[in-house]
């Protein structure tokens, strides 16, 4: 089939941000179909079910099953829903060879689409009951591992300055066995990218066996994070990689986190007024 430039129209960050937190679901093919409509974007408007599933490299039965399983009924509503998700105007793209130009211009891509998306994957009443979650845990373990280890820091802050008993060890032992002395009122938070950090996923576990609630904050909706989790604040984007983490997700973590916080904040009211006010007698006076 010939390659046509219009098929490669990307996609608008909400309904590719339902498909990508759905692809930890998807095995063989049936990932491959998803990838297709994520490469093809818009460009799915000029495809039949048959140039999909040649692209995808298996049957048209498997391109509806896929379709099915990401939430559509079919090929046809799914193509509706691509084509209305059009952006307006496609991105210019960078032609100076500046590999800092291209660096910063996909960055701030990515991490818009990130930012965009978290609206067709993290519900207010996802947001308000993780943070009810929380309000009223008696202790909360946070874990998170690389790259998420620095959402976990930033969490463990805010939810300090809240009045709210947190633990955020440093290494993956002892956060192994601050989640496996958690109480059944306690709350294990967290937060991995692809679910599938088995140091992250072990603590979970083992905060489950030991009856507290697990809150995970992932990338994908379906993993072995979420498997194990009681709850589930699923926000994040494409892969834009640098070594072996990805950037983008990383900031969409980090606005969940800044809106559990503010919920938070409005929940505990009182509560958290003083310990905010506290918070910032400590600042102020380590101010220059």
């Amino acid at each position: 089939m010939e390659e046509r430039s219009e098929f490669l129209t990307p996609l608008e960050s909400g309904l590719a941000a339902q498909i990508r937190a759905r692809l930890g679901e998807l095995r063989g093919s049936e990932a491959r179909v998803a990838q297709v409509v994520l490469d093809r974007g818009a460009g799915l408007v000029h495809l039949s079910v048959s140039d999909v599933a040649e692209l995808a490299g298996t049957a048209s039965s498997s391109v509806v099953r896929a379709c099915q399983r990401l939430g559509f009924r079919g090929y046809q509503e799914l193509k509706i829903a691509a084509a209305r998700a059009a952006p307006a105007t496609a991105p210019a793209p960078d032609e100076s060879g500046d590999p800092a130009s291209r660096a910063l211009a996909e960055t701030l891509r990515t991490s818009r689409a990130a930012l965009d998306g978290l609206t067709a994957t993290l519900t207010p009443d996802d947001l308000r009951a993780a943070a009810e979650l929380l309000d009223g845990a008696s202790q909360v373990v946070l874990v998170g591992m690389g790259l998420s280890g620095a959402v976990v820091l930033d969490l463990a802050y805010r939810l300090r300055a809240l009045g709210l008993p947190v633990d955020a060890p440093g290494d993956q032992f002892t956060a192994q066995l601050a989640a496996s002395g958690l109480p059944p009122t306690g709350v294990c938070l967290a937060v991995s990218h692809t679910g599938a950090t088995r140091a992250v996923v072990d603590a979970a576990r083992r905060a489950r066996e030991a009856g507290a609630a697990v809150l995970a904050l992932s990338s994908y909706a379906r993993s072995p994070l979420t498997e194990t989790a009681t709850h589930t604040l699923v926000a994040g984007g494409q892969d834009l990689v640098f070594g072996l983490e990805t950037t983008a997700s990383r900031l969409a973590h980090l606005a969940v986190v800044d809106a559990l916080a503010q919920t938070l904040l409005t929940l505990r009211g009182p509560k958290a007024e003083r310990a905010l006010r506290l918070s910032e007698e400590i600042c102020a006076d380590h101010a220059y």
